[in-house]
């Protein structure tokens, strides 16, 4: 995955792809893999990088959605189980079964949530991840040391699946490299190119890192920017409607003792009609999330102070260690890219998150709604709707049973390396390298080989790819984050050839962007 190999190759090839995908969030990611693996040629364009927006701002679960069960959506419950179940047996180095436990209060409590996980359970079927239980008051408090045990009664145990979802993102992008497809961030769409017929031909895009124009062709060309699919319906066609109701969700990110062991917690009822769970991660725990209502789409949207303060609440009310706010780590928000309703006053959190294809009258197809769990569905269902509407032999998909790359069993999640996978050995053999094995992070465990190979490898590009995307280190510890980045700002000037301006410009633009994951 080389920036400058794969720009090179549009640069001396004219030729027509097949695919055209405009976003390299989740669901554009899992276009190009669908299409890849089908063996149609695709290029992928990102005008940031890889799930700068969304796409990395999740709560870390692949889940079937306990609360859109309790919503009678069970398709949308049956299809992300079955797709939770694919992605633990294909990227078993990234996504892993979790134990949640759900505090319960009486006997009705205990009885719904029995009843209603064991169906969750059942709607998995053989790619179930393990049976919900009941659990007395002694057993859950066992399990979740830290509950407060005067909000419970008693308590249910059940089965989720975990992961890194920008490391799903990386890899997935180079499984689909591998697969021959052409995947580029920081090239910005800026128009759609259009044939006599008014059909969408191809697209016009600027690579920011060199301000250099470029003209490509495609038979067809997807929109699958989430929450800014809006702006790319416009260059199509400036009277469309809205599609998109984003909402933000809200994580802050907290030390281990406040949720000691392997545990996640889901408390199934807040003030604002949503679950919030609080989950392990990368030796810290992720708590959230909120549903706001926003107007205007953002690359970096801001949490809003009242926002922090609801999670805070609501996790104090049971836990007998109460975060406060300077114990958060990090504050992190993302947009969820809803499908807008055409009835005035739906809550966001009312609306469907199945995802839906719409085809404009240039034939441009665009992808809404959905979420990481589904990603490679959304990409068949994708490629499925080209084939027919192109009048394309219909192969088929390729994906279900297709490892993605780093792909590893039995991984140590004790490892500070084990989300390489398979790729820990080349890892480890820059480490060899003079200085390559030197710490950078201590408290974080990142060391310099793994800036050099994010480099060489990940299509990283600038600090807060590494900090951010590459490594989780911005949303695990946004201060000491800041603390890293001179370091590896040196170490990717001398990959990259830039020079000291490059370094202290790459500092202050990070600095800038993670104070706002500060409280």
């Amino acid at each position: 995955m080389v920036r400058n190999e794969m720009i090179g190759e549009i640069k001396k090839d004219s030729k027509e792809y097949d695919f055209i995908v405009i976003g390299g969030g989740a669901t554009g990611i899992g276009i190009a893999q669908e299409a890849s693996a089908r063996g149609y040629s695709v290029v992928l364009l990102e005008k940031s990088d890889f799930t700068k927006s969304t796409s990395s701002k999740s709560t870390k679960l692949v889940h079937g959605g306990v609360r859109y069960l309790a919503q009678g959506n069970v398709g949308l419950v049956r299809e992300a189980l079955t797709e939770r179940g694919l992605l633990v047996e294909n990227a078993p180095h990234l996504v892993k079964n979790l134990s949640f436990v759900i505090p319960t209060h009486g006997f009705f409590d205990e009885v719904l949530y029995t009843v209603g996980l064991t169906l969750y359970d059942l709607l998995a079927r053989k790619l179930s991840l393990g049976r919900s239980k009941w659990l007395s008051k002694s057993k859950t408090i066992n399990l979740i040391s830290t509950i407060n045990p005067k909000k419970i009664s008693e308590g249910v145990k059940y089965h989720d699946g975990q992961f890194d979802d920008t490391r799903l993102a990386i890899n997935t992008l180079q499984t689909a490299v591998s697969l021959s497809a052409i995947v580029l961030n920081y090239c910005d769409v800026k128009g759609l190119v259009k044939n006599s017929r008014g059909k969408v031909s191809g697209v016009k895009f600027i690579d920011r890192e060199t301000s250099e124009e470029y003209e490509i062709k495609g038979k067809q060309v997807v929109n699958a920017t989430g929450v800014f699919a809006d702006d790319i319906l416009k260059m199509d066609s400036p009277r469309a409607e809205k599609t998109i109701a984003p909402s933000q969700g809200v994580h802050i990110v907290l030390d281990k003792s406040f949720l000691p062991g392997n545990h996640g917690v889901m408390i199934p009822k807040t003030d604002d009609g949503r679950v919030l769970f609080l989950v392990p991660w990368h030796n810290r725990v992720v708590v959230g999330t909120t549903d706001t209502p926003i107007k205007k789409e953002s690359l970096e949207p801001i949490a809003l102070d009242e926002e922090v303060e609801f999670i805070l609440k609501t996790a104090a009310r049971y836990l007998t260690k109460a975060p406060v706010r300077s114990d958060v780590l990090s504050v992190f928000a993302g947009l969820r890219p809803l499908a807008a309703s055409k009835v005035n006053g739906n809550k966001t959190k009312e609306i469907s998150r199945s995802h839906k294809i719409f085809e404009s009258e240039s034939g441009l197809l665009t992808m809404i709604g959905g979420k990481w769990t589904t990603f490679r569905k959304m990409g068949e269902d994708l490629v499925d709707k080209t084939e027919q509407k192109q009048g394309w032999s219909h192969i088929q998909t390729k994906t279900k049973n297709l490892k993605i790359h780093g792909y590893k069993k039995n991984v140590d999640h004790n490892n500070p390396l084990y989300f390489y996978g398979s790729d820990e050995d080349g890892v480890l053999e820059i480490g060899k390298k003079e200085g390559m094995k030197e710490s950078i992070s201590r408290t974080l465990q990142v060391i310099n080989a793994q800036v050099v190979w994010a480099v060489r490898y990940e299509m990283a590009r600038t600090v807060e790819d590494f900090l951010a995307r590459r490594t989780r280190c911005q949303l695990l510890d946004a201060k000491e984050s800041i603390k890293m980045a001179p370091k590896v700002a040196k170490i990717m000037a001398a990959e990259l050839g830039e020079d000291q301006e490059w370094q202290l410009k790459q500092v202050a633009d990070y600095t800038k962007v993670t104070s706002n994951y500060i409280l």
